[in-house]
């Protein structure tokens, strides 16, 4: 078995290499949504304790299985109307889920209308390989929960000036293109980024102006969303998340009291220590890389996360996340996970773009082109638009996303 890792150094234990050996006979597959009643009974399961609590042989909660959030919708951020109110009335929800199977009704990305154009091109992902959509909504108002109101907490002034300093700088190389500022090409196109990219950047000179999609590590923690099979044994649990395109990872957690590692050793998935508090799985994560951005948050990312199985169906994970240089304080999330039928599955493994062609093709489409425009035959690279696509709505562009 491989096993590969990022950045930095991995301990993985014995263990863990013997039980996901075992895996294929101790799996499960996607199941059923729940029901909105069911989904219900869940959420409101999550504020009390765990009616029964499910054992591994060596006495520990069992935590073991595939689990998913796929199906149920839950904001992140609570919407103001409903104040300090974690959960929604009846009627509430009732018009939220109308309202999605509304959605859900209208024609989506599967829409081939301008056939042959940019914005055609960009529907290469559409609804169709995107998985069935959503069924439910939660009864939760959002997965926030601490502060009080639901709602993420302002950035600290150190963390505004870097987004706003990163921003200007990929709206400087859109500049002279059809969906950035008009005026000559910004000198600033051969200047190296105010930090390390991980954005969709309207240069292609090396690797690392394309975003971390392109590049193949989308994923970083914590994870929202997807599938997670869990592994559990007496030294470590372990979890594989399946999710994006290919860039599901594995992640090995010790059961130890060991400190974390020396703040000069880095890992793209920070430095885990896991243990026991009663009947919940505790993680501490740190030591992230400025390779990694959660919300703004890079290298100084402080997780707790915490795993407790509800009953025979449902974990909940509820994340603390910290960081004072990127927000005033602290804020705390809920997911409630379902698991998925048991029956035996393939285990998963990650594969992205095979080998990176797609990035060495994006690299040498460029080279051929200013090949191409130094010899008066097309267009001037710099002038074209490969960030935003020239759409005013795309999350890409940054003359009118938000900040991430």
């Amino acid at each position: 078995m491989r096993i590969r890792a990022k950045s930095g150094v991995f301990l993985v234990e014995l263990a863990v290499l013997t039980i996901l050996a075992i895996a294929l006979a101790n799996t499960t597959a996607i199941g059923q949504a729940p029901t909105s009643s069911s989904a219900h009974a869940a959420t409101h399961a999550a504020s009390g304790p765990a009616k029964s609590v499910i054992k591994t042989p060596w006495g520990k909660p069992d935590l073991q299985g595939t689990w998913s959030s796929t199906g149920v919708v839950v904001p992140f951020q609570r919407a103001k109307e409903f104040g300090d109110r974690q959960f929604m009335t009846e009627a509430e929800h009732q018009k939220a889920l109308d309202e999605l199977l509304a959605r859900n009704a209208r024609a989506g990305r599967d829409s081939r209308e301008g056939r042959g154009t940019e914005k055609d091109v960009a529907r290469a992902y559409n609804d169709l390989f995107s998985g069935d959509k959503p069924t439910q909504v939660s009864y939760r108002t959002s997965e926030i929960i601490d502060p009080p109101d639901g709602r993420m907490p302002a950035y600290t002034p150190e963390a505004q000036e870097r987004i706003k300093k990163q921003r200007d700088y990929l709206v400087a190389l859109l500049q002279g293109t059809s969906g950035g500022l008009p005026g000559p090409i910004s000198p600033r196109r051969y200047q190296p980024p105010p930090d390390y990219n991980l954005d969709r950047m309207n240069r292609a000179d090396g690797p690392e102006d394309r975003s971390s999609g392109e590049r193949c590590f989308l994923n970083e923690l914590p994870v929202g969303g997807g599938v997670t099979r869990i592994v559990e044994s007496p030294e470590s649990v372990d979890f594989y998340y399946d999710i994006g395109q290919g860039t599901g990872f594995d992640r090995p957690i010790p059961i130890t009291n060991r400190p974390h590692l020396p703040k000069e050793i880095r890992q793209y998935w920070g430095d885990s220590v896991g243990r026991w508090e009663g009947d919940t799985f505790v993680v501490d994560v740190t030591n992230f890389t400025h390779e990694t951005d959660y919300r703004g948050s890079r290298e100084n990312l402080h997780l707790i996360e915490r795993y407790k199985r509800l009953d025979a169906n449902t974990l909940q994970l509820t994340i603390t996340a910290e960081d004072p240089t990127t927000w005033v304080r602290p804020f705390t999330f809920v997911e409630e996970l379902r698991k998925n039928a048991d029956k035996p599955n393939l285990v998963y493994e990650g594969g992205c773009q095979e080998g990176n062609y797609a990035l060495l093709g994006m690299l040498a489409n460029t080279r051929a082109a200013e090949k191409s425009f130094a010899e008066g035959k097309g267009p001037d690279p710099a002038l074209e638009d490969n960030a935003s696509g020239g759409a005013e709505d795309s999350p890409f562009n940054p003359l009118t996303a938000p900040p991430r």
